[in-house]
Order: C-alpha cells, then structure tokens, then sequence
C-alpha cells in the first residue's frame, strides 16, 4: 500500500508539471502549422477595470493610445471598482474622446467588467490589467489571429523584465515555463485559456463573467464553450512586474487557486473528452490534475519514510525531498539573499505549492474570494 501511495504521488505531480508539456511537445509534428495573416481593421472596445491604480493609469491609458494598429473605431474603457484614492481623476487628465471612465461602486471585479462590457460598443473585446505596460505593436500583433473564423480568444505573453532579488525571480522563470506549455498547446490547438493581462475575445461569445470565478480562465473559456479556439501569440507582449514577498505570493497563489477551481466547476461540461476531445484532456492535465497535485506532496513524503528500509531508492528519494524543503527554507529566510540563486528558486516553489494547498482546502470548505484588492498581491 505505501509503495501505490509513493508512486501515485510522485507520477501525478511529475505528469502535470513535465510530463503533460513533454508529451504535447512530442506531439507537435504531427499538427500542421497554421497560417497567420493580419486581420481586417475592427472595432475594438478595449476594457480595464481597475481598483486603486492611481499610481499606474495615465501610463497604462498612454500606453493603449501609442499602439500602432488603426482600428475601424477604438474605445477604451476604464472601470473604477470603488476606488479609494486618485484611479478616476488621473484616468481623466487623460483627455482623449475614445475614453470612457466609469466611476462605480464597490461590487467586485466581476460584476465592475460586466458593466464595462456593457457598455462597450466593439466587435472584439480585449481586457487589460491596469498596472502592466504594451509594446506599440502589441494590438496589432493579438488580433492577427482573427482573421480566422474558427478562433474565438486570442492570448498575449506576459514578460517580468527587470526580476526582483526575491521570490520574483521565481515568478520570471515560472512565465517561462508557462510560455513553452502555452506554445506546445497552441501548436496541437489545446490552447486551455488566457491570462488577464492580455486577452483578445469576439464580443458575440462573450458571457457574463459570475462572482467567484477567475475571471480571464471564465473570458477566454468563452471561445471553446461555442467551439472555437484560443490562440496564443507569443508576439503580443506585456511587461509585468514579479512579487517579491513570501506572503504576497502565498496569497496570490491561494486566490487563484480558489477561483481556479470555482472556475472548473463553472465550465465543468469542457472537461468531458467526448464533446471537447484533446481541449478537454488538456484542461484536466493543465488545470485540474496541477492544482490538486501540491496535495499529495505529504502523503508522498509520509510513504517515503515508511519505505525507508525496503530498498535503498527510497532513501535515496526522502534525503532528495527532505534536503529540497531544506534548501526552500533557507532560501525563505535569507532576507538579505546572499545565498545562490536556486536557494530563492526552490523557495518560490515550496511558497507557490504552500499557496496552491492551502486554496485547495479553502474552496472544499466553500470559502470563495468575491472582493479583489490588487495591491495586496504586488
């Protein structure tokens, strides 16, 4: 019974996180690369919402007006979800006739981007965060895929240029890694969602977006709900700062852990395989079976040492993991980060993990995140 605990516990995690990239990966040649061409000129209602940004508005909102695409008509729309400091008078110093500026209440991210999308008069809709910076040709370079019918979402790439000395750089290599899962699955067209910093998505699939849910798995998952594809554009760049701090990052990773998985049991019909075929196989791969991995990291270190005399690979695994957590540990409380880099490495993944856990315990308890504070996660 320990020897199946042992295993199941080491092969699951190691499939979610290596072994699922590696098998799309070698699959790639068998998919024909799809042609790309620059879509027609749209209308495009670009859509922010936005809590306490003061510090980041203006730039954000110049940053939009710089892009080189000419669209047939451009509108910008910056929601306020009751903010508190200076988001709406700095948003309006901003004097151009394509921007709209909604003061609202307090009601959560939710229910603040219904309202926007309300009000949007485009054909596509692309949703922004508020405090990260487009190249000039960033626009231009995620509607492209457009041109093709059959794509519904479109996907932009989201950089750390300038990694902190913490946990940040964790952060930078970890969008790495989701850049090359990302291409593997655009490649074999399993594509599973978008992140929202930069997503791109026709309006006539949009669906209003519930309370609870991460909102930009439930935007792009509007696309394969009417089966059509997400595509990623690794060319659509957005820069992006890294989380530096333990405790940020453990409550970053617990927030999206919860609406992750209220976001699943949302969009639960994607994941039979029968209506939604390698879309559906990669959905459980890519979202389900990693976030309930950090799970059996216990149960796999508790197996381990009961396997401890019967065969000296099972020593040799436990030393592995005790000095892993070891080795995260330290680099947790080296606050000056004098030690080597894999030091902070190893304690992002243990932080990151800690994090996925503990949200996965909070969701089957019913806890639920509907209010949103991004200052708190930066």
């Amino acid at each position: 019974m320990a020897e199946a605990i042992f295993w199941t516990c080491l092969l699951l995690p190691v499939y979610a996180y290596l072994g699922y990239p590696l098998l799309l990966t070698v699959l790639c040649p068998l998919f024909t690369p799809r042609r790309r061409a620059s879509a027609e000129p749209m209308r495009i209602s670009v859509v922010i919402a936005a809590h306490n940004e003061a510090r980041h508005i203006e730039d954000k909102l110049h940053s939009i007006l710089a892009q080189g695409y000419q669209a047939r008509r451009l509108q910008i729309i910056l929601a306020s979800d009751g903010s508190t400091d200076a988001t709406v008078a700095c948003a309006r110093r901003v004097i151009d006739s394509r921007i709209t500026v909604l003061d609202l209440p307090r009601q959560g991210k939710a229910a603040t981007l219904n309202a926007a999308v309300a009000r949007s008069s485009g054909d596509i809709l692309v949703f922004t965060d508020a405090d990260n910076h487009w190249s000039a040709d960033t626009l231009e370079q995620l509607l492209a895929p457009l041109h093709d019918p059959d794509v519904g979402a479109c996907a932009g790439h989201m950089i750390i240029p300038n990694p902190g000395k913490g946990l940040s750089l964790g952060d930078s290599l970890y969008r790495h890694y989701e850049g090359w899962l990302r291409r593997v699955e655009n490649r074999t067209g399993c594509m599973v969602s978008a992140d929202g910093a930069l997503l791109a998505l026709r309006r006539e699939l949009f669906q209003p977006i519930p309370a609870e849910v991460n909102d930009d798995f439930f935007i792009s998952t509007c696309a394969p709900v009417a089966f059509k594809r997400i595509v990623y554009v690794p060319e659509a760049v957005v820069l992006d700062q890294g989380v530096d701090e333990a405790d940020k990052q453990f409550r970053r990773r617990q927030r999206v852990t919860v609406g992750g998985l209220q976001s699943l049991a949302q969009r639960r019909e994607l994941l039979n395989p029968l209506t939604h075929g390698l879309y559906a196989l990669a959905l459980i791969s890519h979202k389900l079976i990693r976030r309930l991995a950090p799970l059996l990291l216990l149960p796999l270190l508790l197996s381990n040492a009961w396997l401890w005399n019967v065969h000296p690979f099972y020593r040799l695994t436990l030393i592995a993991q005790l000095l892993s957590y070891a080795i995260a540990i330290a680099g947790l409380l080296d606050v000056h980060h004098r030690l080597p880099k894999p030091f902070r490495l190893a304690a992002f993944v243990l932080v990151t993990l800690a994090g996925m856990s503990s949200g996965v315990w909070q969701f089957l308890r019913g806890h639920r995140y509907r209010q949103w504070n991004p200052e708190q996660n930066r």
